[in-house]
C-alpha cells in the first residue's frame, strides 16, 4: 500500500461514533448507484404495469435521499478533516471509488428525464439539461485525472495487481455519454439536442475503448495470475458496466441522432439513420461481448463461493442492471421478445440482488462492521502533527 508521504506516519484513532461516518464517505455513492439503476430498470422494463412506475417513484425519492446524505457527508469529511483527500487520492484502490459520484448522479438525471419531465413540462427540460453539464464535468475530471494518476504513479507495478476497479473511472464518461442522450432526446430546441448529443459521442469515445483496453489487461491477468481474492471476487461483474452501459449509450445516440436529423438540414438525414444502424449493431456486439463475462462472473461466484460481504457486494446491482438495460432497449428496437424477456428477468434478479445487499449493508452498519479505511492508516492529523 503507498503512503501519502513522510508526514503521515501514524493514524488517530477518533470516537467510533465520529469515525464511522467520515472515513468511508465515499464508497457510499456505490449505494446511490445501486439504488439509482433499480430504479431505472423498474421504468425501463417493456412490459409496463402501473405498480413497476409507483416503484420506480419510490426508488427514485431514497436514491435522492441517498445521494444527498453521502454528498453531504463527504463535504463534511474533506471540510472538517482535509487530510484526508491528500491520502486517499494516492490510495490506488480507494481513490477509484470517486468515479462513484458522478455515476450515482448520473441515474438521478436519468429518473428526472423518466419521471420529472413528463410531469413538470419544459422547465424540467432545462433542469435535466443543466444537470447532465454538471455530471459531464465531473466525469471527464474524474476519468482524466484519475487514469492519468494510475499510469504516472507507481502504486501498480505488477499485473497481478491489475483489477477490474480500474475500470470505474472509465465508465464514469461512458455513464454521462448514455444519460447525455437521454438528456438530448427530451431538448426542444434543436442545436442544443445536437450538441448534447455530439458531447455525449465524445464521452462514449473517450470511454469505451479504453474500458476495452483495460478488459484486454485484466483478462492476461485472470489468465496468468488467476481469481481475485474471496474479499475482492464480487469486481467480477464490473466488465458488465463499461460494456452494458457502453451498449446503451451508443443504441440510444443511435435513436436520438435518427429523430433529431430526420426532418433537419443540419447533416445529410441518411447519417441519422446510418448512426441508429450502426448504434444498434455495435450495441448488440457489446452485448454479446459482455455475455462472455457474465458467464465468467457467474462462474466465479460459483466456485468462490462463500466469500465475505463488505460493501464491495454492490458491485452486484449497477453493472448487472446497466446490463439488463442494454438488453431490453435491444429487445424494444429490434422487436425481439427474448431481449425483452431476458432484460426483465435480469432486472427481476437485480432488484433481489438490491434486497439482498441493503439487508446485509444495513445490518453491518447497524453491527459497525463495515466501517473500514484502509487508505488512512498512514494519516496523521493536524493536532498530532503540531503536538509532535
Amino acid at each position: 500500500m503507498a503512503t501519502g508521504g513522510a508526514e503521515f506516519q501514524s493514524f488517530v484513532r477518533l470516537p467510533y461514533s465520529q469515525e464511522e461516518w467520515f472515513l468511508t464517505a465515499s464508497r457510499w455513492f456505490a449505494v446511490t448507484m445501486g439504488t439509482g439503476i433499480v430504479s431505472v430498470l423498474m421504468i425501463s422494463v417493456p412490459f409496463h404495469t402501473p405498480v413497476l412506475y409507483y416503484l420506480s417513484i419510490v426508488f427514485f425519492v431514497l436514491n435522492v435521499i441517498l445521494f444527498a446524505l453521502a454528498m453531504v457527508t463527504s463535504i463534511l469529511r474533506y471540510t472538517l478533516y482535509p487530510e484526508i483527500w491528500t491520502v486517499m487520492i494516492r490510495d490506488p484502490v480507494n481513490s477509484l471509488f470517486l468515479a462513484t459520484i458522478p455515476m450515482g448522479f448520473a441515474t438521478l438525471i436519468e429518473m428526472w428525464v423518466f419521471i420529472c419531465v413528463p410531469l413538470w413540462g419544459e422547465w424540467a427540460k432545462t433542469v435535466a439539461w443543466a444537470l447532465w453539464m454538471v455530471d459531464v464535468i465531473a466525469a471527464a475530471s474524474v476519468t482524466l485525472s484519475l487514469s492519468f494518476i494510475l499510469i504516472s504513479q507507481n502504486h501498480i507495478t505488477s499485473l497481478d495487481r491489475i483489477t477490474a476497479l480500474q475500470l470505474l473511472p472509465i465508465a464514469a464518461t461512458i455513464v454521462a455519454a448514455g444519460a447525455g442522450a437521454e438528456v438530448a432526446g427530451i431538448l426542444p430546441n434543436q442545436q442544443h439536442a445536437l450538441g448534447t448529443l455530439l458531447v455525449s459521442l465524445v464521452l462514449w469515445g473517450m470511454g469505451t475503448p479504453l474500458a476495452i483496453m483495460v478488459l484486454v489487461i485484466y483478462y492476461q491477468r485472470l489468465a496468468v495470475h488467476k481469481l481475485p481474492p474471496r474479499e475482492m471476487i464480487v469486481s467480477c461483474f464490473l466488465p458488465l458496466g463499461p460494456l452494458g452501459f457502453g451498449g446503451f449509450g451508443i443504441i440510444y445516440i443511435g435513436k436520438v441522432a435518427r429523430d433529431l436529423l430526420q426532418h433537419g438540414n443540419i447533416i445529410d438525414p441518411l447519417a441519422g439513420r446510418m448512426a441508429y444502424v450502426l448504434g444498434l449493431f455495435i450495441s448488440l456486439l457489446m452485448w454479446s461481448f459482455g455475455l462472455i463475462w457474465l458467464v465468467f462472473a457467474l462462474a466465479t461466484i460459483l466456485l468462490k463461493f462463500p466469500f465475505p460481504f463488505n460493501m464491495g457486494w454492490w458491485g452486484f446491482t449497477f453493472p448487472l442492471g446497466v446490463y439488463a438495460a442494454n438488453t431490453m432497449e435491444l429487445g424494444t428496437q429490434m422487436d425481439l421478445m427474448f431481449f425483452k424477456v431476458f432484460g426483465t428477468i435480469l432486472s427481476g434478479a437485480v432488484l433481489l440482488l438490491w434486497i439482498l445487499v441493503t439487508s446485509r449493508t444495513a445490518l453491518g452498519a447497524w453491527r459497525g462492521t463495515l466501517f473500514h479505511a484502509p487508505c488512512l492508516q498512514n494519516l496523521v492529523f493536524k493536532e498530532q502533527r503540531a503536538c509532535a
